[in-house]
């Protein structure tokens, strides 16, 4: 057997590793601090350009996840047509209803009195009265549409999610009108 030689002091396991450790560590939190900061900044202004026209709509795209809408808010123009792509990127079915409180209301009506009666039972399609306005796109996961659909020319427009529980979870965006009206453009010509 080898002995140790009296006069080499013993080695000592080298501090290295734990640096190494703790810088990446350091640098994991600075980068968490960074992101939670970036998200909790307002949003950046929407430049809309040209309100949409029966003839051009404007291409709008609204992103359903688990359970918040992207972008919020979602910004149009009064009396403006939109060509709104609606997607569900989340793990379950969702909607998009887009109109005045009266709207939302019959919505959240529609989906309470189409809640099952029991455990595993399959529900009724909501549905509401013809002419109650505002627009409603249901999407299962993974789905996507497209619709044309003229903004209202006045009023508040909310944007909700009235699946059970949906509203509850969060899934209420935001609806911001800016602009003027687009121009009714005139189909006599002079002569």
């Amino acid at each position: 057997m080898s002995q140790a030689d009296p006069a080499t002091p013993a080695r000592r396991p080298s501090a290295a590793p734990f640096v190494i450790v703790a810088g990446f560590l350091a640098v994991a939190i600075v980068l968490v601090l960074i992101g939670a900061e970036r998200s909790a900044a307002p949003a950046p202004s929407v430049a809309i350009g040209r309100p949409g026209t029966s003839a051009a709509p404007r291409d709008v795209v609204v992103i359903m996840r688990d359970y918040l809408f992207d972008p919020t808010p979602l910004v149009l123009v009064p009396g403006e047509t939109i060509r709104l792509t609606a997607f569900d990127a989340g793990l379950q079915p969702h909607e998009l209803v887009i109109g005045d409180a009266d709207v939302q209301a019959a919505w959240a009506a529609a989906h309470a009195a189409a809640t099952p009666p029991a455990a595993f039972a399959t529900p009724p399609p909501a549905s509401v009265p013809p002419g109650t306005g505002g627009l409603r796109v249901w999407l299962g996961s993974g789905d996507r549409a497209t619709v044309d659909w003229v903004v209202p020319p006045s009023g508040e427009l909310l944007l909700m999610c009235h699946l059970p529980g949906h509203v509850e979870q969060g899934m209420v965006g935001q609806v911001e009108l800016r602009g003027e009206p687009p121009a009714a453009t005139s189909s006599i010509t002079p002569g």
